[in-house]
């Protein structure tokens, strides 16, 4: 089915008393001898034939049709235009004459004009699926999706078999996020026309957002044997090595993309995503920067320059491309958060709140700050005299037990009934925390009251203003429930300094691989510290290495046992120090005043320790960072806690005598 209507006669014409039509028979002859010429790309041939026939025909609406398809294809869209509304004009219920105009003007971007024409058509005649497919593609492109999919299941209702409906529909779906109809679309098309290298890319894409990354990648390779030239499909290919971490063959597909489009920006910039992640941050950069080269105005190239500029420790250089990306696109959720993570390390807390919050944008993926769905607004700084608020928790378990300490603020504003909503492991714990009436996990929530308001806890420091300097850290502002010390001081060692360890944490935690140690066994250097025992926190990941740990490495393992953060609490309040990677333990060690060193990874490094600092103001006089050197190389790291380990003991060891 071609994109032009031609209208093909089927029988010889005939003039009013019976007789046959021999003007219209030669005219009828004229403009199939005009199709075949046309066919061979002999246009201005082509077009003799349609002048002649509208000379001969009786009506001769057929060869302005077609005169004007020529003009289209010569590049005269007004000259085309002139010639499908001439044919209009000698036959007004021409629906096919509506429908090319509206095709040329779909082609012009004229949608709204185009989206006139084909509901003339159809009004004319409802059963033509051609127009349906392709009002269905205008209203796509005006966004319209839900008329869009109607618009080709009408289509598909006249003509089942209708290969662009399915795809154009799949398309639709695709928009939709129903990836599993967009794909049994896509299908339904190859069966009709299995070399339709379109539905094979096409399918390709719903089968990698459905995360079937093979069989995306097998349709990809089946569309490029079909269409090698077509670049966007060895670009898909690089982004499914590039989403399984094959760097080195993503690199490969996209070169192949720009061998076919030398200007492909898309191309260019994920080849610098890529030489990223194989540690060669200068040559990434210098690809993204060939691809504002080529598009200096594109957002997410800007966005992906930022992010290579950071990790090459150009964070000024990174906040300008992040910045740059929002100028031109205000709306883009993944930059405005970038920039507020690079603000609020930079100790910038005024204005990096703000862009903070775009952390639960529906349109940045990946988000864990979900909001709830109750009937009550947001808050947003309101008066809280006589109001009752609910806190929803967000983020991980350190992020809760950090940000608790704001509560008791909400309680000094005037809040009349303050409910905290928290993660089960929690509960005990935060119970507490001062100025909550109510605390409940996520699962007794449903059965809460309504609030007058409810807010995330990593939304209020925007709403109390904080800065470094204003941080509301008096310690303890956690503490631990009486039966939980006396539950696990048996299980302690009566003498001798104990200090806690722990390093893992969750490995589902985007940055785990820098932030976790590779093991147990490169902590040995702590070993060589005399007077030291060494206590197990570790729960999950890296517990089986306290279990059986190392000979020279002794450790007392009590991980296992932890049934929450009230155990861990209980443990903690009576070690000597705490010595970990960066994860809740930090917090919750902090939250208790209790001596906590932070082991922190070179790459990643959370924007809450902001930078080269090695203490905390969220936790001032408790907290000490170490921090990893340049090369993800924690040997050096590690020895350095083992001296100042030493001489922290000795230190203690000459206030003990003093006394």
């Amino acid at each position: 089915m071609g994109i032009f209507d031609r209208l093909r006669s089927t029988a010889p014409s005939r003039t009013g008393d019976g007789k046959p039509d021999t003007a219209g028979q030669d005219a009828t002859r004229l403009i199939e001898q005009g199709h075949a010429l046309e066919a061979q790309g002999r246009l201005d041939e082509a077009m003799q034939c349609y002048l002649e026939a509208i000379r001969l025909a009786p009506n001769p609406a057929r060869g302005h049709l077609n005169r004007g398809n020529v003009l289209l294809l010569q590049g005269d869209l007004n000259g085309a235009l002139d010639a499908f509304r001439t044919a209009l004009e000698h036959q007004p219920d021409y629906a096919g004459a509506y429908y090319n105009i509206g095709n040329a003007l779909l082609g012009n971007r004229q949608l709204d004009e185009a989206v006139a024409n084909y509901r003339s058509a159809l009004e004319i005649n409802p059963d033509y699926a051609e127009v349906h497919c392709s009002l269905g593609v205008a209203l796509y492109e005006q966004g319209n999706l839900e008329e869009a999919a109607q618009s080709h299941r009408q289509a598909l209702a006249v003509v089942p078999d209708f290969v662009e409906a399915h795809s154009n529909l799949g398309n639709v779906l695709q928009a939709f996020g129903q990836f599993e109809g967009a794909a049994a679309c896509y299908r339904r098309a190859l069966e009709h026309k299995p070399d339709q290298a379109e539905a094979h890319n096409n399918l390709g894409k719903a089968l990698q957002k459905l995360g079937q990354l093979e069989n995306a990648l097998a349709s990809y390779q089946r569309a490029l044997q079909i269409k090698p030239d077509y670049a966007e499909i060895p670009f898909n290919i690089g982004n499914i090595w590039l989403e399984l971490g094959h760097y080195e063959d993503a690199i490969t597909s996209y070169r192949h993309a720009l061998q076919i489009k030398p200007d492909y920006v898309q191309a260019h910039c994920n080849i610098g995503l890529a030489l990223q992640n194989l540690n060669q941050p200068d040559a990434g950069v210098a690809s993204i920067m060939r691809a504002l080269d080529i598009a200096p105005d594109v957002a997410e190239t800007h966005f992906n320059l930022g992010i290579a500029l950071n990790n090459l420790g150009k964070i000024e250089g990174a906040v300008s491309n992040y910045r740059r990306a929002l100028e031109i696109k205000p709306d883009f959720a993944k930059a405005r958060f970038n920039l507020g993570l690079l603000l609020l390390s930079n100790g910038q807390y005024a204005e990096g709140w703000p862009e903070y919050e775009a952390r639960y944008d529906p349109d940045r993926s990946g988000q864990n700050s979900i909001p709830p769905d109750l009937p009550v607004p947001r808050w947003q700084g309101q008066p809280l005299a006589g109001k009752s608020i609910l806190i929803w928790p967000e983020q991980g378990f350190g992020d809760e037990i950090q940000f608790a300490r704001y509560i008791p603020l909400l309680k000094t504003q005037g809040a009349s009934r303050i409910t905290l909503v928290c993660k089960p492991p929690l509960k005990t714990l935060l119970e507490t925390l001062a100025g909550v009436d109510t605390i409940v996990t996520q699962s007794e929530a449903a059965l809460l009251p309504l609030h007058d308001y409810w807010t995330f806890p990593l939304s209020l420091p925007l709403y109390f203003a904080t800065t470094v300097e204003t941080i509301p850290a008096k310690l303890p502002y956690l503490s631990v429930p009486s039966e939980r010390l006396n539950r696990w001081s048996n299980r302690l060692p009566a003498s001798g300094l104990k200090v806690g360890l722990v390093w893992k944490g969750n490995a589902l935690h985007i940055n785990d691989n820098n932030r976790s140690l590779p093991s147990l066994s490169i902590l040995a250097p702590l070993w060589s510290v005399p007077g030291v025992i060494f206590i197990s926190l570790q729960k999950g990941q890296g517990g089986e290495e306290a279990v059986s740990p190392p000979v020279d490495q002794p450790i007392l393992h009590l991980g296992s046992d932890i049934m929450d953060f009230a155990d861990t609490a209980a443990i903690v309040a009576q070690l000597d120090l705490v010595i970990c990677i960066d994860t809740a333990i930090a917090h919750l060690a902090g939250a208790l005043n209790k001596p906590c060193w932070v082991l922190l990874p070179d790459s990643g490094t959370d924007w809450r320790w902001l930078r080269e600092r090695s203490d905390s103001p969220w936790y001032p006089d408790v907290l000490r960072l170490f921090r990893q050197t340049k090369g993800h190389d924690w040997a050096i790291t590690i020895d350095e806690v083992a001296q100042n380990l030493a001489s922290w003991i000795a230190g203690r060891s000459g206030e003990i005598k003093a006394r």
